[in-house]
């Protein structure tokens, strides 16, 4: 069966500039004939043969120059393989739609594809990638909760390029000790706008129609007992989840309703500037708020969202490296994932870039002594909850987004919406 008809899917990841659309397309025909008159499947070219793999990856900035620096590194190891970096547009429904197209027309470039953690299923499902635990790839050298966020019926198909799990920063000036239930992160956050006039949000948070607001919404459903499972999810527990996100702003009025046009920029933007007490976003800040120039320097946690059973929840929502099954050049692009989950590799990125390992063996002295900040990063990653794995996940999120955007804006009760949802939902797991 064919993948569902496509919607609008913003990767859940730190802020870029998006390609025009224009500029997608153009990507997309310059790559559709590149991949025309390559090889096949069916003719594999030998690891030591001279060649040159494609790359696709949506990376800018930062992590644009910490993956040039890595495939100059791979390149001098393996001076017979040249890595062409193929750009994606950075917004992910475009990147999406970009390496559809690739994969229907059955091309055979890109050969490896920097994907975000939804798709790898439908992919896997559409047999467009190759399994990697069958190519050579151990999925034991990721962190666990990486592996499962990358297995589609029991086999890795995409290897977790760096790990990322959402959770909650909060202002140690302000708040002495983190939450340990939701309803005393709302008590922390009414103590803290009383306490200094400056702040405007005691809680920010990615309230905009796209994925980011799904990712908030699977931690505070992890926090009350619940989970997004689409046969059963009209539940007491993500009802109180949904309750809780209109309460924050209508009820305890610690969020602004300004938030539901926000993405991780804007939450960025108030916590780094000292402007929110609590504020929900991925690892990535860590750089941030202890860069020249951040307003809470040295005054900054990060844990899990905190859950009524005190363990704690943070959502785990990343990029993966996947292998076009019609690349003639496997050999080649397994040795290059491989390369990129080196531990000194990703050690490296991590202390350039800011993305954290998603490799065990990462986590060191080494990376402790550059950046101190990922032990906290290491404790909130015990806490992950991979997205769920499905085919149909883009449909999925897409159906809940609606919902969430209908009771952020107060146009329609929490469980009316659930309701709702919870029936669309249930047509997917028939």
């Amino acid at each position: 069966m064919r993948p569902r008809p496509r919607h609008v899917f913003s990767r859940a990841r730190r802020p870029k500039n998006a390609l025009s659309v224009s500029a997608a397309l153009v990507l997309a025909v310059a790559l559709s004939a590149c991949g025309s008159s390559g090889g096949s499947s069916g003719s594999q070219i030998s690891a030591s043969t001279k060649q040159t793999i494609v790359f696709a990856t949506t990376g800018l900035g930062a992590e644009a120059q910490a993956t040039a620096a890595e495939i100059k590194a791979f390149e001098k190891v393996h001076p017979n393989i040249t890595v062409k970096v193929q750009q994606l547009a950075s917004t992910s429904n475009d990147a999406y739609q970009q390496v559809v197209h690739y994969f229907e027309a059955g091309d055979t470039v890109p050969d490896v594809v920097d994907a975000d953690t939804a798709w790898p299923a439908s992919f896997a499902r559409a047999n467009w990638i190759l399994p990697l635990s069958s190519a050579g790839i151990s999925p034991s050298v990721l962190l666990p909760k990486a592996r499962a966020s990358g297995t589609y019926e029991g086999k890795l198909y995409a290897a977790m390029w760096y790990f990322n799990a959402e959770g909650l920063y909060y202002r140690t000036d302000l708040v002495k000790q983190p939450p340990k239930t939701p309803q005393q992160l709302v008590t922390d956050a009414e103590s803290a706008l009383k306490a200094d006039p400056h702040l405007r949000e005691g809680l920010a948070l990615e309230g905009m129609k796209y994925e980011g607001f799904v990712t908030v919404f699977i931690d505070l459903m992890g926090a009350f007992g619940g989970g997004l499972n689409p046969a059963h999810f009209d539940t007491p527990g993500n009802l109180k989840a949904l309750e809780f996100l209109h309460s924050l702003v209508y009820q305890y009025k610690v969020t602004p309703q300004a938030v539901a046009g926000w993405s991780e920029q804007n939450v960025q933007d108030a916590f780094v500037s000292g402007q929110a007490a609590f504020a929900t976003n991925w690892p990535y800040l860590q750089s941030l708020v202890n860069a020249k120039g951040s307003a809470v320097v040295d005054k900054t946690g990060f844990v899990p969202f905190p859950s009524d059973n005190g363990a704690g929840v943070a959502t785990v929502a990343s990029d993966a490296l996947v292998i076009n099954a019609k690349s003639a050049h496997r050999a080649a692009d397994v040795d290059f994932v491989k390369w990129m989950l080196n531990p000194g590799q990703q050690i490296n990125r991590a202390v350039t870039s800011g993305d954290p390992p998603s490799v065990s063996a990462a986590y060191t002295s080494a990376l402790f002594s550059k950046a101190p900040y990922f032990r906290a990063d290491l404790n909130v990653f015990k806490a992950g909850v991979p997205r769920l794995v499905s085919p149909d996940y883009l449909q999925i999120s897409t159906d809940v987004q609606n919902m969430l955007s209908s009771v952020l804006a107060n146009q329609t009760a929490p469980a009316q919406a659930l309701s709702q949802t919870a029936a669309e939902l249930a047509s997917l797991s028939k």
